[in-house]
């Protein structure tokens, strides 16, 4: 069954989490290999569901130690991200280690979350971003982190499991135009999302 939803029972007690921390993040880590696409030499979306998003929040519980009082925020904070059974959801990071590139960089970038496209067969997906807070400032500074959702219709989200060609994640603004193409490990993990 997909699971496109974290809830309170679902939240391990952190003491519990802590004793089987390793082993966790190296089935996450070795399970989001598949879901890691780079795009250019400066992006890289990772793709998430209900495994990632349940690591991140025992994750957070466990570095900041907030007790209950916690859990509901990170639960908000989250649960956005899993995809819903008709949609892809995306973390997209714009990964610049040199901070004065990267300041440059982000300052040329507005917008780009409006540019996001997933192609496969004759269909087009656009990219919509996620609607917590704007991730482009005033000045046309972008976000180095953006969350972005491909929503499925019913008939794309069939199309989408059984096609067996090349898929290609696009990013289409004026200052970062590159496009990648799914490997078939990739394309399996993604189908499994959509119900």
């Amino acid at each position: 069954m997909l699971r496109t939803e974290i809830t309170r029972e679902d939240i391990m007690p952190i003491e519990e989490y802590a004793k089987t921390r390793k082993e966790r993040r190296t089935a996450v880590t070795a399970m989001k290999r598949d879901r890691r696409v780079s795009c250019g030499p400066d992006a890289t979306f990772y793709f998430e569901n209900y495994e990632t998003m349940w690591h991140q929040v025992h994750e957070m519980l466990y570095i900041e130690k907030g007790g209950e009082e916690q859990i509901a925020d990170e639960l908000a904070a989250y649960n956005p991200l899993i995809p819903n059974g008709r949609e892809l959801v995306a973390t997209l990071m714009f990964e610049v280690e040199d901070e004065a590139r990267r300041k440059v960089f982000l300052s040329g970038l507005g917008g780009v979350e409006e540019t996001i496209t997933l192609e496969f067969d004759d269909e087009t997906i656009k990219g919509v971003p996620e609607d917590d807070v704007d991730r482009t400032t005033a000045d046309g500074k972008a976000s180095s982190v953006q969350f972005i959702h491909f929503p499925f219709a019913d008939a794309q989200a069939e199309k989408f499991k059984a096609f067996d060609g090349r898929v290609m994640l696009g990013i289409n603004h004026p200052k970062y135009g590159h496009i990648a193409v799914f490997s078939e490990e990739t394309k399996s993990a993604l189908a499994s999302d959509l119900a």
